[in-house]
């Protein structure tokens, strides 16, 4: 087990190496435009957690997943071999919604923000 600062500097150094390999060395169409939002190693280094976002990625997301499970094994090989651990973990990849919500969060908002303009005109 390894206690949780070096857990994060593991996730954040598989983070950094992981978007790498996806901007130079990955060729799949199918991540185009991903983007690595996170990632999180479990406390015995068994996996990593990929947490991801893309341009239109909820009507992509079946063919993200598709391309990502077709490169995880280079993927898995290309990140052992930049980062030294006794044992790589094996590659989870899951979609990152966050960036979804905050739009549509702000999306909200500018409509908020638009009806009380609206009946402020009204009033005067």
């Amino acid at each position: 087990m390894v206690n949780q600062t070096r857990a994060r500097r593991i996730a954040d150094r598989i983070a950094e190496e992981l978007s790498d390999l996806l901007f130079k060395e990955v060729k799949d169409p199918r991540l185009d435009g991903v983007t690595i939002t996170d990632v999180e190693v479990d406390r015995e280094l068994a996996y990593a957690t990929v947490y991801f976002t893309a341009l239109n990625a909820p009507s992509r997301l079946d063919e993200i997943q598709a391309g990502f499970q077709h490169a995880s094994g280079f993927l898995r090989s290309q990140l052992a071999t930049r980062i030294p651990l006794r044992s790589f973990p094996r590659l989870r990849f899951r979609y990152d919604p966050s960036q979804d919500r905050g739009a549509r969060i702000d999306e909200l908002l500018r409509e908020i923000s638009r009806g009380e303009e609206g009946a402020g005109d009204e009033e005067a």
